[in-house]
Parts: structure tokens; sequence; C-alpha cells
């Protein structure tokens, strides 16, 4: 799949966000008074400026209202409403840790379990497409879950974020490996991509002279080389090094924004290669398998 800027931001971003807001949400960072200001602050912008890159990658960015409409039907409608929800229900319980100085337990975890919500509504967006392989599988909301509570938990400073960091660490790795084998696994071939039965089928001519919508945001070859370097970049930059730097350098907010830079660029390298490495079986149809 053709990896799209906007939606890179929109997912690392919006998920790091909602990982944030969960863990203050659920009291594991009990702040207060200004530090609850920065940390709210954060969750809040790392959200809002996720969702906001995601209207970006709509034909018609005017009409992006128009996602609320269908949530009978679609993931990215229920993810819209999910989202609003966790914000609105999430601004009285920061509101009352930054101006009261008082914690909202009850409310901060219903908050913070709609935080989840969203994250798991975003990742269904990319699991329930069939004709994604790598995508339809379990292992992508797990792997948008691991991310957000481990990049939560190293925003919020928590002393467990070293530990949580290794294991997404160790998840990216098997998402890896196992995503590989997803489309060999599945048995799609031309004859299935095209409807023709489960013979041999062999392509007469090309389906187009020339590029289209399909090919260009549906095929994207990624050379093995390149995707195995970008493998070892996301993991020892989005779990690998955060973690050390947690562990070896003094606590406090200087080694946070450290860690968090590190884990920002594997995050990134990482859903650069989610979408990247994703093969749609229409590239069959065009000779791109």
């Amino acid at each position: 799949m053709h990896p799209a800027p906007s939606v890179i931001l929109f997912t690392v971003l919006s998920g790091l966000g909602f990982g944030l807001l969960a863990m203050l949400g659920l009291g594991a960072a009990p702040v207060t008074g200004w530090a609850a200001f920065v940390a709210y602050g954060a969750g809040f912008g790392l959200a809002v400026a996720g969702l906001l890159a995601s209207t970006f990658h709509l034909g018609n960015p005017q009409r992006a209202l128009r996602a609320f409409t269908q949530w009978r039907t679609s993931w990215l409608s229920r993810e819209a409403w999910a989202s609003v929800a966790a914000l609105g229900l999430m601004a009285p319980v920061a509101a009352s840790a930054v101006f009261m100085g008082r914690l909202m337990p009850a409310l901060g975890a219903v908050a913070a379990v709609l935080c989840l919500i969203t994250v798991l509504t975003t990742s269904m967006i990319y699991t329930q497409l069939r004709t994604v392989p790598r995508w339809n599988h379990w292992t992508t909301p797990a792997l948008f879950f691991g991310h957000a509570v481990a990049g939560g938990a190293l925003l919020a400073g928590l002393g467990n974020a070293p530990i949580l960091l290794g294991l997404l660490g160790l998840f990216m790795a098997l998402s890896f490996r196992a995503g590989d084998a997803r489309f060999a696994e599945r048995g799609h071939t031309l004859a299935t991509a095209t409807g023709l039965g489960h013979g041999k089928v062999r392509s007469f001519a090309p389906p187009h002279t020339g590029t289209n919508y399909l090919m260009r945001e549906m095929i994207h070859v990624v050379g093995r080389k390149h995707a195995l370097k970008l493998r070892v970049i996301a993991v020892v930059f989005a779990a690998v090094l955060p973690a050390v730097a947690l562990v070896l350098l003094p606590a406090g907010l200087a080694t946070t924004l450290v860690a968090a830079a590190f884990h920002l660029i594997g995050a990134f390298a990482g859903r650069w290669l989610f979408f990247a490495e994703a093969e749609h079986v229409v590239g069959l149809y065009y000779g791109k398998r």
C-alpha cells in the first residue's frame, strides 16, 4: 500500500496521544497543577494533531464531518465517535486535575477505556480488510495497542515503561515475521484475484497502458534490503533505545523527552513499513506480486 504521510502521522500521533490520556485517566500518573497541565496538554495535543492529520488524506476534507453518519457499517465512523467521546469525557478530568488539584478516578477510568476503544477502532479500519492479508490478523490491533500503551507509559513517566517498551520491541519483531507469511497462507493467486477459478491463469495483456488510482494507492514495492534495514531501525528506535535511555539516564523531563524522540523515530519507521509492506490482492491482477 502507498504509505501516505498524513495517515502515518494520524495513526502514530493519535495512538500516542490516546495512550498517554489512558494512562492519566487510569491514575497511573496522578499529576495535578502545572504537571497535569503539561501531561494532559501533551495527550490532547497529540491526539487532536493526529486526528486533524487524517483529514488531509480525504479526497474532499470539507466533507470530513460526514464520517460521523456511517457508524453502523464503518470503523472509520466509529473511530470518529469514539475519539470525540473520549476527548469530551477526558476534558473535565483534566480540568479538575489542573485547576482544582483533584483527581476524578471513576470518570477518568471510563474516559481511559474510551481512549483505548478509540485505538481499537483505528486498528480495525485496517484489520477488517481481507484483501490485505498482512493486516487481516489479530496482530494488527495488538500492535496498535502495544504502541499506545508503551508510548503512553513512556510519556507518563511510569516506572514500568522500559518493560513495556521491551515487550513492544519483541512484538514488533514477531509481527514482521508473521506478516511475511500471511499472503502465502491465504493462497491468493491470479486465478482467485480475477475470479476465474483455482487453476493456472496467466495475464494475456496488461490491464492498462498507464498507471491508475489502484496502482498508485494499492501497490507499493519495497526492496527486501531496505525493508530489513527499516525493520531494525523501527525496533531499535521505538523500543530498545528508549528503554535503555530510561534505565541508564537520570529520571526527569529531559530523559523522558530524549526517550520519546527515539520512540517517535522508530514508530514512524515502523508505521511506514506497516503500509508499505501491506500487499493488496489487486497487485496480482497487475502482475506486481
